[in-house]
C-alpha cells in the first residue's frame, strides 16, 4: 500500500511539473513510457517499484529544455523522493536510472547498468520510434524551428556527445543519427520484439517521404 501511494504521489508530481512541457516530452510521453516499462517488466526479474519510479521520473527535467543541465533532473527527483521517505537504496537506484537512460550520441560507455535501467531504457526508446516516434521527431523539430529535410545536409553518424546535443540538423537527419539505431540497442527480448515492428514502420515512412519529396507519388 505504501508503494502504491508513492506511485500515486509521483504521478501527481510529474503531471504538475510537466504541465507546460513540449508535446513530445510531456506527461503523455511519461505515461506511455510508464506503461511500456510495466509491460516489459512482466517478462524480467526486476523490482517493479524501481522500474515504475524510474519511468515516471526519467524526464522530470530533460536537459534539452534546461540549457543542457544534466544535473537538474536527478536533483528534482531526489528532492521529491526524500519527501516521500523512499528507501535510500531504492532512491539511489532511481537516480542512477535518470542519469543513465538517455541516448547521448557519440560512443560514450555506460556508467551504470541494472536490469531495471534496461527495462526503463527500452520503454523510453520504444516511444522514440514507430508512429509516435515519427510524430515526436517532427514535433520537436517544429519546436526548435528546424527544417523538415535538406538534401544538402547529410546525417552525421560520428558526432560526439556535445555535437549531438548542439545539433540543429533537419528532422529527417534525426532518423539516421538516432531513431533507426535504436532497434539494435534494445536490452530486453520484449523490447526488441516491439522495436522491430516500429522500426519497419519508420523505414516505410521514409520510403514514402522521399517518394513524395521527389514528386514520384
Amino acid at each position: 500500500m505504501i508503494e502504491e501511494k508513492i506511485i500515486e504521489n509521483t504521478i501527481v508530481f510529474v503531471k504538475k511539473t510537466l504541465e507546460n512541457a513540449e508535446g513530445g516530452h510531456d506527461w503523455f510521453h511519461i505515461e506511455r513510457v510508464y506503461k511500456n516499462a510495466l509491460l516489459i517488466a512482466k517478462n524480467e526479474q526486476v523490482n517493479t517499484f524501481i522500474v515504475a519510479l524510474g519511468a515516471l521520473l526519467h524526464d522530470i527535467a530533460d536537459s534539452k529544455f534546461h540549457n543542457g543541465d544534466e544535473t537538474l533532473g536527478p536533483k528534482l527527483a531526489r528532492e521529491f523522493l526524500l519527501k516521500q521517505n523512499v528507501d535510500t537504496l531504492i532512491m539511489e537506484h532511481v537516480i542512477k536510472i535518470i542519469e543513465n537512460i538517455s541516448f547521448k550520441g557519440g560512443n560514450e560507455m555506460a556508467q551504470f547498468k541494472s536490469l531495471e535501467l534496461d527495462v526503463v531504457q527500452d520503454a523510453d526508446r520504444l516511444d522514440a520510434i514507430g508512429a509516435i516516434g515519427v510524430a515526436r521527431c517532427f514535433n520537436y523539430g517544429g519546436f526548435k524551428n528546424r527544417a523538415i529535410y535538406d538534401p544538402e545536409i547529410e546525417p552525421n553518424l560520428k558526432m560526439t556527445k556535445e555535437a549531438y546535443k548542439n545539433s540543429s540538423a533537419p528532422s529527417i537527419n534525426h532518423f539516421y543519427e538516432k531513431l533507426l539505431l535504436l532497434k539494435d540497442r534494445m536490452n530486453t527480448k520484449t523490447g526488441s520484439k516491439i522495436a522491430k515492428k516500429r522500426h519497419e514502420f519508420m523505414l516505410s515512412f521514409l520510403k514514402q517521404f522521399y517518394s513524395e519529396w521527389e514528386g514520384r507519388i
